[in-house]
């Protein structure tokens, strides 16, 4: 009877983790964004119907990369741990923690006892009452959770992307500064130059904290090129980037939609 080749457990987890990092960095990234309004996400993304930005809950939305088919099912398993939760409770007990904890046992779970890891990276944010009370829980493949104070970018060449981001960045953006830095450090590639990103291509949203209940609305083509058209001028005379047509998202655990990696 033939033996079966021994695997050190170190060189498992390595194969693992390997497999999962190449999978993800075939996706596009997905940029997300602390302003004074509260939170942006924004993703090339030609698709109208499969979403990588989504609502979770009142005032908690969800953003991956990767296999569209696994963070689909992630993120329907978290509409329905929150609505959940919050009829059990209260829907003040629904936090970004409390799903990203959740996230990263299943994630965990999945890595060392499945023959096959997720291949996906997701983000579970929470807006607070002001910039300071913003939350941003970055998911790896392997369950590990980080806390990323202000922005993060996921997928693609995300290392890259987020140095851009963190030179440029800064607490207090207005809407429109956010949403060109975004579209910006999406379009530039590794020789610095940056390429223009029709807005018809993007899918973007914003977790607002100024709405009372549901904070989340997504940003259609004609908000986006409104922003992405916003001179400093026009900041400063006070245009809060508003303008546009809004639709907000729904949070059915049912809906098929979700985006393409």
């Amino acid at each position: 009877m033939s033996q079966p080749f021994y695997v050190s457990p170190e060189q498992l987890m390595k194969d693992r983790a390997d497999f999962a990092r190449k999978g993800i960095a075939r996706g596009r990234s997905v940029v997300v964004l602390g302003y004074d309004g509260g939170l942006v996400f924004a993703t090339e993304n030609p698709s109208r119907a499969l979403h990588k930005i989504s609502e979770i809950y009142d005032r908690i939305a969800f953003a991956a990369v990767g296999k569209y088919n696994e963070f689909e099912n992630l993120r329907v398993a978290g509409v329905r741990y929150a609505d959940l939760r919050g009829y059990s409770y209260d829907r003040a007990d629904v936090t970004a923690r409390g799903l990203a904890n959740a996230y990263a046992q299943t994630l965990g779970a999945v890595f060392t006892t499945e023959s096959k890891p997720l291949e996906v990276e997701i983000a579970v944010t929470e807006v607070g009452v002001s910039q300071d009370g913003d939350q941003i829980y970055r998911l790896a493949y392997d369950g590990s959770v980080t806390d990323e104070p202000g922005h993060v970018v996921m997928g693609g060449d995300a290392e890259r992307l987020g140095r851009l981001v963190a030179d440029a960045w800064r607490p207090g953006l207005s809407l429109p500064e956010a949403v060109r830095l975004a579209v910006t450090v999406l379009g530039t590639a590794e020789d610095g130059t940056v390429r223009a990103i029709d807005p018809a291509a993007l899918e973007a949203a914003v977790l607002d904290r100024t709405r009372t209940r549901r904070a989340f609305r997504r940003l259609d083509a004609e908000a986006l090129a409104e922003l992405l058209a916003t001179d400093d001028e026009d900041d400063d005379q006070g245009d809060d980037g508003s303008a546009g047509t809004e639709t907000d998202a729904g949070a059915d655990a049912g809906d098929d939609s979700g985006p393409a990696s």
